[in-house]
């Protein structure tokens, strides 16, 4: 069983500077109402440290494994609960350059695994409520510029 959230959101400025405040991650305790820490050497082929916080949730710690890290363009990983099929998720970032001084913030995850079917109601409310209160405090981080 899979399952897809996908969230967007367009900010008004561009994918450099979107980048820049996206991978910030020693600020995402002032401002990020989901990813609450980021940390480890974020590389593509290295494992992080990633402190989720869904509304009105307990914190929880994935160490997931990157899988793509290009600049001003894509941040992915990959993270399981315990083990690999019970609750798998591919978590990206995606910016898209509009060619007009804006950036277009694809936000998803892939779920995969045993139990998804279970957590399928969260993940349609908490977690994409989660992204998108993310994406609009980037948004107006950035647009504040």
């Amino acid at each position: 069983m899979a399952k897809v959230i996908t969230t967007q959101i367009t900010i008004d400025t561009t994918p450099n500077y979107v980048w820049k405040v996206l991978t910030d991650f020693n600020e995402y305790p002032r401002w990020n109402p989901f990813i609450k820490e980021i940390s480890g050497e974020v590389a593509k082929g290295n494992t992080i440290k990633v402190l989720i916080q869904p509304i009105n949730s307990k914190p929880m710690l994935f160490k997931p494994l990157v899988l793509e890290y290009i600049k001003e363009k894509e941040f992915r990983w990959i993270g399981k609960l315990f083990v690999s099929g019970l609750f798998d998720g591919e978590h990206k970032f995606e910016l898209i350059d509009n060619s007009n001084g804006t950036t277009t913030l694809i936000h998803s995850e892939k779920f995969k695994g045993l139990l998804v079917p279970l957590l399928s109601k969260q993940l349609d409310n908490t977690t994409k409520k989660g992204f998108e209160a993310m994406n609009r405090k980037l948004k107006e981080l950035c647009e504040l510029h």
